[in-house]
């Protein structure tokens, strides 16, 4: 197995990584500021109130995107098990 080979199969894994955790590392980011900013603008510092609607935003965009990613996932293991013969041989 090349060098070349190898690279090739981590950037894969790593752009595969990337787009399954970036939908939610996203929209708990985004939910997490506006929480923020307004806990900043009432002065309220409760920390459950930047935790569940976190933990409710995360379950959403599993719940609407999870088909998607396991589609993702199931093509890239597909493809890399296809690939084998090819990177052994």
């Amino acid at each position: 197995m090349s060098p070349e080979t190898v690279i090739t199969l981590l950037q894969r894994a790593m752009e595969v990584m990337v787009l399954l955790c970036g939908p939610v590392l996203l929209a708990t980011l985004v939910s997490g500021l506006i929480i923020s900013i307004f806990q900043a603008a009432t002065q309220i510092n409760e920390a459950t109130l930047s935790f569940i609607p976190k933990l409710l935003i995360a379950f959403l965009v599993l719940v609407l995107a999870g088909p998607w990613m396991i589609e993702l996932l199931s093509d890239y293991i597909i493809r890399l098990y296809q690939s084998i013969p090819q990177v052994i041989g």
